[in-house]
């Protein structure tokens, strides 16, 4: 299945920045990828063709993040804490670098539910339609968790945030 490699490879990026989203930390966001990955690759018989990989992958990567998070209650060791991703110099760096982290930590107060939502609509620009076949949940429930989110967002970063969406 050359293609479904195919498919998988061009999907990296957005699968890394669900899984940024997703867990608040480079490197545990490169954990989770690598395994979400190795896991598609051998269960790759399992996809079927013509349904969509990204979706398929959105669920094994939520999948994953959720055990992760069960094991880690259970070992009670901290996780990593935010990571800088901005890479330019200056004034403007430290601005993008306070927000990012600001936004970051607002992101990280929101349930699993509300985050994983946002993370698709916001930041990967899938329609309602598509975040609710990728997380398996009604269009109404990707809407409500996504009001609430942004309403959350909206509070922890003052009412200049806007968080624009993609429409349904």
């Amino acid at each position: 299945m050359t293609g479904f490699r195919d498919e998988l490879v061009s999907l990296l990026p957005r699968l890394r920045r669900f899984a940024l989203a997703t867990t608040n930390s480079r490197h545990e966001a490169e954990d989770l990828l690598q395994t979400a990955v190795e896991r598609a690759l051998r269960h790759e018989s399992s996809w079927q063709q013509g349904t969509r990989l990204d979706s398929w992958m959105f669920k094994i990567m939520q999948n994953l993040w959720l055990d992760e998070l069960r094991a880690h209650r259970r070992r009670t060791e901290p996780l990593d804490e935010i990571v800088n991703l901005a890479g330019e110099d200056g004034r403007d760096s430290m601005m993008n670098q306070l927000q990012f982290a600001e936004a970051q930590a607002a992101l990280q107060l929101l349930p699993d539910e509300q985050r994983a939502v946002i993370a698709l609509v916001v930041l990967d620009g899938l329609s309602y339609q598509q975040t609710a076949d990728a997380l398996n949940i009604p269009v109404g429930t990707v809407m409500s968790r996504l009001a609430r989110g942004r309403a959350v967002l909206a509070s922890q970063l003052g009412t200049d945030a806007k968080l624009k969406i993609a429409k349904p």
